[in-house]
Formats: C-alpha cells, sequence, structure tokens
C-alpha cells in the first residue's frame, strides 16, 4: 500500500488474462509483464540487500527462456535486475527513462487561465493523432507520422476518458485518464502544442481531470519523465506530491 503509487501500473498488467505474474510467498515481491512491454516488478522495502539479490536470482531463474523488453522498477532495484538478467541471456541494457510518480491529495486549481475542458469526440481524431505524434517525438524520441496514430486517437475518444482543453472553440491541449484502479487513477498524455505552451493550459486541463476523479473519490496519480523540469514543476503547482522514482530499462 505504501508503495501504490509508483507501482500503480501493476494493477494495469495483471488486469489483462493474458499478462504473466509471480508473487513471493510471503509478498515481499510482485512481478508482472503483458506481451510486447517492459515488466514491472516491485520489492518490499523492508527486505534485506541479500535477500533482494536472492529474489531477483530466483526471479530470473523463473523467467528463463522469457524475451523481456525492459524493466520498470525503484533504480537499484531495475539496475539490479538488468545486471542479472542480462548475463544469463548474454543482453545488452541501458536506462531509457527515470520517471518521478506523483500523486495529488487536493488539487490547487491555476489562476487565469482561459479555456474550459470537454470530452473529445471523433470530430477531433485527427488533431489528437497530430498530437499524439508530437507527444511520441518529445516523449520517447520516436518521430512518428501524425496519420499512424489515428487508430490510437479513434480508440481514446471511444473510451470517453480523453480530454481537450478549449479556448474560443479551438483545442490547445489534451490528457487522458488511463486507468482506474481500488484507489487511484492514472493521468498521462498530457500534451501542449509548444506554439501554445506557457499559457497554463496543460495546469489547467489536469487540475480539471483531478476534479473529476475527486469526485469519483479516487487519487489523481501519474509518472513524469525527469529529464523535463518544466513538467514536473507543473504537476507539483497543482498540487501533485512526489511518491518514489521508477527507472525503465531497456533490454537488447
Amino acid at each position: 500500500m505504501r508503495d501504490e503509487v509508483p507501482y500503480n501500473l501493476l494493477h494495469f498488467i495483471n488486469g489483462f488474462e493474458s499478462s504473466i505474474g509471480y508473487k513471493a510467498s510471503d509478498g515481499s515481491m510482485i512481478f508482472a509483464k503483458s506481451q510486447g512491454h517492459p515488466a514491472w516488478l516491485w520489492i518490499s522495502q523492508t527486505v534485506t540487500d541479500d535477500d533482494r539479490k536472492s529474489i531477483v536470482r530466483e526471479l530470473v531463474h523463473q523467467l528463463s527462456g522469457a524475451s523481456l523488453p525492459g524493466i520498470s522498477a525503484a533504480p537499484e532495484t531495475a539496475e539490479m535486475f538488468a545486471e542479472v538478467y542480462s548475463k544469463s541471456g548474454g543482453t545488452a541494457y541501458h536506462t531509457s527513462m527515470m520517471m518521478e510518480s506523483y500523486h495529488c491529495p487536493k488539487v490547487i486549481k491555476p489562476w487565469n487561465v482561459t479555456g474550459e475542458i470537454r470530452q473529445a469526440g471523433r470530430q477531433n481524431v485527427e488533431l489528437i493523432a497530430e498530437y499524439m505524434a508530437g507527444f511520441s517525438a518529445e516523449a520517447f524520441g520516436v518521430p512518428v507520422d501524425p496519420a499512424s496514430q489515428i487508430p490510437a486517437a479513434e480508440r481514446a475518444v471511444e473510451t470517453g476518458n480523453f480530454y481537450l482543453w478549449i479556448v474560443e472553440g479551438k483545442p490547445v491541449s489534451m490528457a487522458n485518464i488511463a486507468h482506474r484502479s481500488p484507489r487511484h487513477a492514472r493521468i498521462n498524455a498530457v500534451y501542449t502544442p509548444p506554439a501554445l505552451r506557457k499559457n497554463g493550459f496543460a495546469s489547467a486541463i489536469v487540475s480539471e481531470l483531478c476534479s473529476v476523479l475527486e469526485g469519483e473519490r479516487l487519487t489523481p496519480m501519474l509518472y513524469a519523465d525527469l529529464k523535463n523540469p518544466d513538467s514536473n514543476k507543473v504537476y507539483q503547482n497543482i498540487g501533485f506530491v512526489e511518491r518514489g522514482k521508477i527507472a525503465s530499462i531497456k533490454f537488447g
């Protein structure tokens, strides 16, 4: 429970029938993976360093023959797992992202931001695809053709959880409620085009989503790339509090 915010993705992964998971008999470790995505690993902070190493070695042994694209965990745990896993399979690894997890116990709405929040509709699909392409290039360093993002944009709209910030009838920012777990709801895909930034639009749309989730008695949470100090500051300014770092390591 103490680590539920940084490891919130474990709820999401275990929601799929095709996911694979392991749990220590004493409850000190949880591991979960879904096809084609990095695995997530939690080990209790009460575990000693020697026991942590034993757990990681046993887990890698259980995964013998499995191909993992990556691992996400607390930085020291991720590094330990990556080292053992890479030696067992002869694969290289590198840290692709260092994230801070946040939760928002009480939202602080920004002042004097023009516009309003609106649920995205099918008429917004092409624009959302364009924004998704921008988000991919900035967040992951992967340039993509906006047209390739149209199916993902259509799926996002169909969930009813994708929102836009509207100013004078035009969308200027986007954000998504990606997943609801028993006590939290994860926000992602927060993006404002570069030419429209510094107007408080991202702060406004995220704070409004927080209000929606507070009404559902869920605590908003999200992950932010530590290489982007601007986005981290935006979240902190509207009430998000740091809950723990997660390292994302890729193999191969």
